[in-house]
């Protein structure tokens, strides 16, 4: 599942952390980074899925 939620972190970062966290602080801050910038998006979603 790791994976598949990495793989959406490229490609629709706000969705994968979504799918990591549900609607919380995080999801909302990603967007607002997606919509800022694709990358900072991108780097935040991974940032969030692989920290444990």
């Amino acid at each position: 599942m790791d994976i598949l939620k990495i793989i959406l972190a490229i490609f629709l970062p706000p969705l994968a952390v979504f799918l990591h966290i549900g609607i919380a602080g995080h999801f909302w801050l990603n967007i607002l980074l997606t919509i800022l910038g694709g990358l900072p998006g991108m780097i935040h979603a991974l940032w969030v899925i692989l920290k444990k």
